[in-house]
């Protein structure tokens, strides 16, 4: 065949993707740390902008999800840009943008205010996470991908573990006229602006602008993602089409499963530290620590989970027990004091962190690697909507009914409902027929 891209020398290679990994992964990971920071920071100012601000419960949980609206309606073009106007440029002004909107935090003085900018820092951060996930398939060999995509997921578990203690400690800023949370946005809303200004210089958008790389390694890396797309194209020849994804019922569940696997997390990130606050006569430093401990459990829970499904694989029971324990978490917290209650949480962030990490192989097994990237996005802008039912639905039972027992009641059932929809999850397209193929799979009687 003589098109066929020349093979690569196998130590060429290794020593690319090795030099690949040193030089964006570590990036990556802050990245996604101070992203996920800026997110969920007001967790831990709730209290505070009630008091200073007069914005109650249900105002605080409306807005805590109006992120989500903003993320998922862009999410899917912020993707389509990104790959035509390249990585570096766009990586880079995404998290400029969001840097901006967080800072600008520390300025609201109404509730209309904090809405309008809760939704544009969801706008702002539409597509980093895809957008990494699509980086990755243009500097990657497929089989290195998959444990590129764990280490960078692995920032958000960093993150929730380190943003309890950082938050906690600029509260107690004070001076210029402003509020402990106002320079809590301003800091970690900047930090964000300066490492972009790293980010532009640091990136390539592709293997063949990185001077970091020999000639010969760059040749090696791109020969071998074009022969990995060749083998593709000679096994499938039906060329999938985005316009049938909302049609793939398999697409359609794993946006579902996902979407109940955020709705605990995010009920968890944003409401947990009023539940610490009730433990006591916590300062904003203890309850950021406190914060950290169910987070801290959960990364161990997630790597330990991980190291068992790939040794006993059956993707779907993994994915379904770790339902179950945060079904199981949820409904004791119920059951006794705000301590009980944190532990049970404890207990629940076992299963709902380590079901976000364990569901990503079923659909990456599913997908046609052409279409991956813009599923993948789409499935995670679905599924990020409940962010917004989570805080949203909280804050209007609190307000209304003075507790949020009946959401985490419904947060329990979720879980249990999405244990049983797993098992009707695909990691094969079915017939061998791409995911989102125009053309039905071929049978005997064709």
């Amino acid at each position: 065949m003589s098109t066929s891209t020349p093979v690569a020398d196998d130590s060429t290679l290794a020593r690319a993707v090795a030099k690949v990994k040193r030089h964006v992964l570590p990036l990556f990971v802050i990245m996604f740390i101070v992203n996920y920071i800026d997110r969920v920071n007001i967790g831990f100012v709730r209290s505070h902008m009630e008091h200073d601000l007069g914005i109650g419960a249900a105002a605080y949980g409306f807005g805590a999800g109006l992120f989500f609206i903003g993320y998922a309606l862009f999410e899917v073009p912020s993707n389509i840009l990104l790959q035509k106007v390249g990585a570096r440029l766009w990586l880079t002004r995404i998290m400029f943008t969001w840097g901006i909107t967080a800072t600008l935090m520390a300025f609201i003085q109404s509730e209309t205010q904090f809405y309008v900018l809760r939704f544009l820092l969801g706008v702002a951060e539409a597509g980093f996470f895809p957008g990494v996930i699509y980086y990755f398939t243009r500097w990657l060999p497929g089989v290195e991908r998959g444990k590129a995509i764990a280490i960078f997921l692995s920032g958000s578990a960093f993150a929730s573990l380190i943003s309890g203690p950082l938050s906690g400690a600029l509260l107690q800023i004070s001076g210029l006229g402003l509020h402990g949370w106002q320079w809590m946005y301003l800091i970690e809303g900047l930090a964000s602006v300066l490492l972009c200004v790293f980010v532009w210089f640091w990136l390539d958008s592709r293997p063949q602008d990185a001077k970091w790389l020999s000639g010969e390694e760059q040749r090696a890396l791109v020969g071998e993602i074009e022969r990995e797309q060749q083998a593709r194209d000679a096994v499938q020849t039906v060329k999938p089409s985005l316009g049938r994804l909302l049609k793939d019922r398999q697409i359609l569940l794993f946006c579902v499963l996902y979407f109940c696997i955020q709705l605990t997390i995010y009920a968890a990130t944003f409401w947990l530290p009023s539940i610490i606050k009730k433990m006591g006569d916590l300062s904003d430093m203890q309850v950021g620590f406190y914060n950290s401990i169910p987070w801290l459990i959960s990364i161990i829970a997630m790597y330990a989970f991980a190291t068992l499904s790939g040794k006993f694989r059956f993707q779907q029971a993994w994915v379904a027990g770790t339902l179950l324990i945060a079904a199981l978490g949820m409904f004791l917290s119920t059951t006794g004091g705000p301590v009980f209650a944190f532990v049970a949480i404890c207990f629940a962030a076992i299963g709902f962190k380590s079901a976000s990490a364990l569901f990503w192989p079923i659909p990456q097994g599913y997908l046609d690697a052409r279409i991956a990237a813009a599923v993948i996005a789409l499935i995670n802008s679905v599924g990020n909507l409940g962010g917004f039912f989570a805080p949203a639905t909280f804050g209007f039972l609190e307000q209304t009914t003075g507790s949020i027992q009946g959401g985490l009641y419904g947060l329990a059932g979720t879980s249990v409902l999405a244990a049983i929809l797993v098992f009707f999850a695909r990691t094969l397209p079915k017939s061998g027929t791409p995911a989102g193929s125009d053309a039905q799979p071929v049978t005997a009687h064709s």
